[in-house]
Order: C-alpha cells, then structure tokens, then sequence
C-alpha cells in the first residue's frame, strides 16, 4: 500500500502543472449535509505537491465543461480512489477529468465524504449518499450543463471504483432525500481496477475496514459485495485492470463481470498482463494508455 502512495504522489508531481487547470469548485449540498454528525472537524486541504485529500467533511463537486461545439451530451461522474482513507485526487481525479473533457465529455470529480465515525451518524453509506447526490445534481441540471439525461456515467478507481460499482448496483433505493425522483441510476459506469466485493476472502481489507468497520455483520458485508447485488438492470460496464495488481485482488473484477455476464449485461474488460495497482491513467510499465480503448467503448456504445 506505502507503494501504492508513493507512486500517487510521484506521478501528481510530475502531472501537476496539467491537474491545477480546474475549473468551478461547488458545494454538493447547499443546506444540511445528510448523515452528518455535528463536529468541530474541517477540511484537510489538499496538498499541491502530492495531489491526495485526507479528509472530507463538506463533499465538493469539480466542473469540467466542454466547449460547446466539442460537448458530446455525455458527463461523467469521477470517484477517485484511495481505500476509502484518502482521496487520490489528481491522479484519479483531475487528471482523468481533463482527458474526458478534451473528448467533449463534461467531467465531474466527487470529492466525496471519507467513511468517518466522527462525522457520519452511518459512515457505511456516507460515500454512497455523495455518490447518488452527484448524480442526481448532473441529472437535474442536464439543460444547463448541456448534456443528455440519459448518458450519465460513474467512473471509479481502486476504492473510488467500489463506489461507483455501489452506485450502480443500489440505485434502487434512495439514500438520499430525492422528493422529484430524480433516477438516481448511472447510465454506465467505468471501473478501473476496482475492489468490488467486500468479503473477506477477496475484499482489500483497508477499504473493508474503512467502510464498514473490523467486525461488520454478514448481512452489510453481502450488502456492499456489489458482484452479488448485479441484476438485468445495472448499467453497461468498462473494466480495466493488471493481472499482477497485488494491492487488490483481480478477482474482484472477474466476479463482477461474471455477475454482469449472467444477467446480460453488456460489459467489457481489460486485464493487462502488468501494471499493479493505481497505474491511473497510464500504465507506466507498458507505455500504454489504456484510455484510448476507453474511448473506442464508448465510441461503441454511442457516448461519443
């Protein structure tokens, strides 16, 4: 895992000068925070230098949007990753919002709650609560941001690519007050090398911990085992991975794409034969950027 950092930081160092051209930064609630204790604890600002957040108390969203006559109609909603300790920021973040962008894709990057008991009456779904309230913002928001209601994505990476695989398998219930029923459902979702189920036996036990505590019942750890809550209608799906990822195991994504496979939903996934883990959006070992099949997907699936 201190690997895994050091290589986040690394790469936001040499990537800075790219990341920091952002644009508008907004409050995702505007009034109350939903599952928010009251606490004197703020923001950890992020550091430049490193490009990581260690601490979310009031969640943010970061706009990227095209110019108009470069917009697709599509956004994409950016869950960075970070074991749900810290937020990978640039790297899974910013850097990943300004590749979308030059494709005409606004781009969207969820600062979202870190799973916290000193701040979250129910740090278990916290993350979730932001995830569905970014959605629902960008949906009720499609004729200002000019973009389609019905190509709204979610992309995740590591433990961010856990919440987007949440977000795209509990849309059903609404964790979130949702008094106009905004669909709450991403229309597709990207998901790079992602932890996914959150039994012991394949979870990363870091982001397990986080989120749900040392000793959760088996009744939330199937919960938020996403291969298991996979039905006809959860959204088509990019997958992306390395073979030698020893932070989390790959079986993760295999078990989500068999889910996805048998109840026949359309779904693609790459597993590289090297890269580890928090490669972002370059595989540095192969000199590959695997963005560009990204982009053939979802040229494919009419994204773009």
């Amino acid at each position: 895992m201190m690997r895994f950092f050091s290589k986040i930081c690394f790469i936001g160092m040499c990537l800075f000068p790219f990341a920091i051209q952002a644009q508008r930064i907004i409050n995702l609630y505007p009034g109350n925070i939903p599952n928010a204790k009251k606490t004197e604890l703020k923001d950890i600002p992020q550091n430049p230098s490193e490009g990581l957040v260690r601490r979310v108390v009031t969640p943010t969203l970061q706009m990227y949007l095209p110019e108009n006559a470069n917009a697709s109609g599509t956004a994409i909603v950016i869950c960075p990753g970070g074991g749900y300790a810290i937020l990978a920021y640039n790297l899974e973040g910013t850097i990943v919002a300004k590749i979308l962008n030059s494709w005409g894709v606004t781009a969207v990057v969820l600062k979202y709650r870190l799973p916290s008991d000193d701040i979250m009456k129910d740090k278990s779904v916290g993350p979730l609560e932001d995830a569905q309230s970014a959605i629902k913002y960008v949906r009720e928001n499609a004729t200002q941001l000019n973009i389609n209601p019905q190509k709204i994505g979610i992309m995740g990476f590591s433990a961010g690519g856990h919440l987007a695989a949440t977000a795209s398998t509990h849309f059903d219930k609404d964790y979130i007050s949702n008094p106009n029923h905004i669909s709450l459902r991403p229309d597709f979702s990207i998901l790079a090398y992602p932890v996914i189920s959150m039994s012991e036996t394949l979870t990363h036990m870091g982001s397990h911990d986080n989120l749900l505590g040392k000793n959760p019942s088996q009744e939330v750890v199937k919960k938020f085992s996403n291969e298991l809550q996979v039905t006809k209608n959860t959204p088509i799906t990019f997958l992306v991975l390395a073979g030698d990822d020893d932070t989390v195991n790959p079986e993760n994504s295999i078990k989500y794409y068999e889910a996805l496979l048998k109840n026949s939903v359309p779904a693609e996934m790459h597993i590289y034969q090297n890269g580890g883990h928090g490669f972002g959006t370059h595989l540095l070992e192969k000199k590959d950027n695997w963005m560009d099949v990204l982009r053939i997907w979802m040229e494919h699936n009419n994204l773009l």
